[in-house]
Order: structure tokens, then C-alpha cells, then sequence
């Protein structure tokens, strides 16, 4: 069985759970996402999302 998931949940999980379990707070989850958003705009934009495909084909790569 194959499931799919969007990376945004991957990434809201490891989120929660650094909230929850790691004792991370609020604020810096909300600080690190905003610069994400604004680090989105920049010209490292193309090369960070090149990476992140690169990094999740890796992953999924075939599986014998």
C-alpha cells in the first residue's frame, strides 16, 4: 500500500511533536516558518526547492 503525503504535513508533524515532546516553543516555530515564507521570496528560492525534490526522489527512490 502506497500512501502519499504533501511535505507541508511531514513538516507540521516534526512541528508538533517539537512542540510537544521537545519542549521547542510556540514562537519559534512561528519565527521559523515566517522566515521561510520570506526566505521563499528570495533568489535561493529555485535552489532550496531543487534541493527539497532532489532530497524527496532520493527518498522515494524504488524500494526492491
Amino acid at each position: 500500500m502506497t500512501v502519499s503525503l504533501p511535505l507541508v504535513v511531514v513538516l507540521g508533524f516534526f512541528a508538533w511533536g517539537a512542540i510537544k515532546f521537545l519542549g521547542v516553543r510556540t514562537w519559534i516555530v512561528v519565527l521559523i516558518a515566517l522566515f521561510g515564507f520570506w526566505l521563499s521570496h528570495t533568489f535561493l528560492a529555485p535552489a532550496i526547492e531543487s534541493g527539497t525534490r532532489s532530497g524527496v526522489s532520493v527518498v522515494n527512490g524504488s524500494h526492491a
